[in-house]
């Protein structure tokens, strides 16, 4: 057997992470597997190309293993090992590759969460009811997890936490962070609240135009970091045609590119037109 190709294992963290280092070099390594960390329970070493190897972090990638160094020394046992259920869930739930930076920041979160929580310090989520509607899957899951939560350490998790736990899990199966997430939400509340002041209209939460546009904003969000552009040949009528939708698109796109710091393409301004007055029309003929 060579040496140089052999791992010591150091430390399991849980079934599917542990902690290594390569005996040539004494370099620390994490390794992530599905059942890596079960399978090493009674064995001191590993091949360096063993196939259960799904992904490494070495000790020069700094901030990673920083991350994770922090993640061991402070972070209970107990609390990786229900994460790394709920990211199992996850994984079982979606057909897509799950991204590693969540079994950094998911264990993190709920070490905080449950902090928070046992000191009777309230968690405020303002973007609970869009995340329902934009995240219903992740949300589903997310009322799947608060309960395994909640049975391992025995805290209630309230609803806006369960708001919380979503975008973590859409930031595990998305190239996108928590942060990120959060900052799109407030950018669609912002967005709903210029349409409703602009116009001096108050859009019914509960409605389908409501959660239609919320659903528009989400995607059109996203093709806009992407940069992709999906021609609209009725563009150049809608200036004509619809000449209050539009005028209100202008504005709003002034909102999206200021925040989002990028182009937005004329053809998406003419789909948030169709979009405007699609709730406009829900509106008026609710009021009738």
């Amino acid at each position: 057997m060579n040496i140089d190709g052999r791992l010591r294992i150091e430390r399991i963290i849980g079934n599917n992470v542990i902690l290594a280092k390569e005996e040539s070099t004494d370099t620390e390594l994490v390794l992530f597997g599905k059942g890596i960390g079960f399978y090493s329970k009674d064995i001191g070493y590993l091949q360096s190309n063993d196939p259960r190897i799904e992904k490494r972090f070495r000790m020069d990638d700094q901030d990673r293993m920083k991350d994770y160094r922090l993640l061991l020394d402070d972070i209970p046992t107990e609390v990786v090992r229900i994460s790394e259920k709920i990211i199992e869930l996850v994984a079982s739930r979606f057909e897509k590759t799950i991204r590693y930076k969540i079994y950094f920041a998911l264990p993190s979160h709920i070490h905080f969460a449950i902090y928070r929580l046992r000191n009777g310090m309230d968690i405020v989520n303002p973007f609970l009811y869009e995340t329902k509607m934009v995240f219903p899957k992740e949300y589903d899951i997310a009322c799947e997890a608060a309960e395994m939560i909640r049975e391992a350490f025995h805290v209630d998790i309230p609803e806006d936490e369960i708001g919380f736990l979503s975008y973590h899990i859409h930031s595990g199966i998305a190239d996108v962070s928590v942060g990120q997430i959060i900052k799109f939400s407030n950018l669609i509340n912002q967005l709903v609240i210029e349409i409703e002041q602009r116009e001096n209209i108050r859009i019914p939460r509960e409605s389908a135009a409501y959660s239609h546009l919320i659903s528009h904003f989400r995607y059109m969000i996203e093709r806009i970091l992407q940069r992709k552009v999906t021609p609209n040949p009725f563009l150049p009528e809608m200036k004509n045609n619809s000449m209050r939708e539009y005028a209100l698109a202008v504005e709003l796109r002034h909102l999206i590119q200021d925040q989002l710091q990028t182009d937005m393409p004329d053809e998406e301004v003419g789909y948030l037109v169709m979009h405007l007055f699609l709730l406009f029309q829900s509106i008026s003929t609710s009021q009738e």
